[in-house]
């Protein structure tokens, strides 16, 4: 049995990772914002040094979970400070205690570090290739990881990086700054009309796969690894409207169509095969079949 912490624990990602790892018999603790009832939490802002530290004082974990970080393109424009003092400070005060304590590190980064980058996106694409990181949040990402990066080399540091594209699902509740699924459903179900970008390309993941590949990692940790954790579903984004559409039996009159939003990568295509061979599971819900999960999840909670 593993002692794991998992920061960000609340979260859509957060809270079904925690769910598993339960269930494979971890010790699972949770670091978040909110106050919050469950025995083995934490209320805990990363960015704060001294509040991770009490955290570390008080517990050693084997293994951490980093999911905590501010989340979006937008948000990272109308909340960079938050921003900044989450994703890039906060990892730093999580590898700091890192370096001190020894615990091995599961970090999330995203398929925002990607950038401009306009073929398909394997994981060592960054190490070739410079990429223009198109906002700040694409931008603290890879901070985050070259943070992470140096670590290694001067203290040995063991960790894992995990990029993850366009996860969505059953549990993501709805704010201007979600994914593009989440928005879409949300919007389409209460007649809100929406923007659709037609030259944008995405790979969603649903979050049932997403789980179970991030879960799986701690079982076959290679230290230093990369992965993509992603799914082979390719689609332009109209494609995914159209199935929201189809499905609640409406018509694109609530959609406006544009070719591209400014400073937002325009091209996610990406190989997760070495993922998959690493982590022992391939992604098994396609849009087709996730959407309507979604949709009907949101039914019953928004009461629509």
């Amino acid at each position: 049995m593993n002692k794991i912490l998992v920061t960000g624990g609340l979260g859509i990602v957060g809270s079904k990772l925690v769910a598993e790892l339960r269930n494979r018999g971890n010790d699972v603790w949770i670091l978040d914002l909110p106050h919050h009832h469950d025995e083995k939490y934490f209320r805990c802002d990363i960015g704060h040094y001294r509040q991770v530290e009490d955290i570390f004082n008080k517990q050693q974990f084997d293994i951490v979970y980093n999911l905590a970080a501010e989340f979006g393109r937008w948000n990272g424009e109308a909340f960079y400070e938050r921003l900044w003092m989450s994703n890039a400070v906060g990892t730093k005060n999580i590898i700091t205690l890192q370096e001190k304590h020894n615990f091995k590190l599961i970090h999330f980064s995203s398929s925002e570090v990607y950038g401009d980058y306009d073929d398909i996106m394997y994981e060592y694409v960054l190490d070739k290739v410079p990429i223009k990181q198109m906002n700040d949040y694409a931008m603290s990402k890879w901070v985050n990881e070259m943070q992470i990066l140096n670590s290694q080399v001067m203290k040995k540091t063991q960790t894992v990086r995990v990029r993850l594209f366009n996860t969505y699902g059953p549990g993501e509740f709805y704010s201007p700054y979600r994914s593009v699924i989440c928005m879409f459903c949300y919007r389409a179900l209460h007649n809100i009309p929406y923007t659709v970008y037609t030259d944008h390309i995405r790979t969603s993941t649903y979050i049932d796969d997403c789980i179970q590949l991030l879960s799986n990692i701690i079982d076959n940790f290679k230290d230093g690894e990369v992965y993509n954790i992603a799914s082979r579903d390719h689609h332009d984004i109209k494609t995914a409207s159209d199935i929201i559409l189809k499905y609640l039996g409406k018509d694109d009159s609530l959609v406006t169509y544009q070719n591209s939003e400014p400073l937002t990568t325009k091209w996610k295509k990406v190989d997760a095969e070495k993922t998959f061979k690493d982590l022992g599971y391939v992604p098994k819900v396609s849009i087709t079949e996730g959407i309507p999960k979604t949709i009907e999840w949101m039914r019953a909670v928004y009461n629509v």
